[in-house]
């Protein structure tokens, strides 16, 4: 009989114990420390200086090495790239804006809205469009193209080397997007 209210007390005691009233901590993402924009004239090409993040590098694309028409700014420290191609134009204007903008929309099955900024310059001879590409899985986040309509044509891509999830690398991706806004509004065409 002892056992028996021995056993009955210990099953009693650990039922009581057993309530369920701690949550696990819900998923966060790691707080990301961002400097302050700088940048620096960047002059590495025949066709075009830029400014370009201090927080960034800038080198020739190891595909294309021979040529130095493509050109990738990294961001090390988000394992971030914008890779830059240019292309002279030779009676293909229509052609280069076809195909950057089938490049941005490749991504529309992954996201949830392409906004489109234009780009009109007449003093500088500027002109493009800016896809923001939103959603949490969208592999480029940001593309862009920039012409003077008569000579040059820049086409742009943000790509991020890891897992996509636009949702936590929300605040690296507005940092950076603020740095192609520079970029576009400071190239000097050569």
């Amino acid at each position: 009989m002892g056992k028996k209210i021995l056993f009955i007390g210990w099953c009693l005691c650990g039922l009581m114990s057993c309530s369920n009233n701690e949550q696990p901590k819900p998923k966060g993402y790691v707080r990301i420390t961002l400097p302050e924009h700088a940048y620096r004239l960047c002059d590495t090409t025949s066709f075009m200086t830029f400014r370009c993040a201090t927080s960034a590098r800038v080198v020739i694309d190891p595909l294309h090495q021979h040529i130095n028409d493509f050109i990738n700014i990294e961001y090390p420290s988000y394992k971030a790239t914008i890779h830059l191609s240019y292309k002279p134009i030779t009676n293909n204007f229509d052609t280069l804006t076809e195909d950057a903008r089938t490049m941005a929309i490749k991504h529309i099955q992954k996201a949830d809205a392409i906004r489109q900024t234009i780009i009109e310059d007449d003093e500088k001879q500027l002109y493009g469009i800016i896809y923001d590409i939103a959603g949490s899985s969208v592999a480029s986040p940001c593309q862009f193209f920039i012409t003077d309509t008569t000579q040059h044509f820049l086409r742009g891509a943000l790509y991020f080397n890891v897992v996509p999830n636009n949702d936590s690398l929300a605040p690296v991706i507005d940092f950076i997007r603020t740095d192609i806004d520079s970029l576009i509004h400071q190239i000097r065409w050569k």
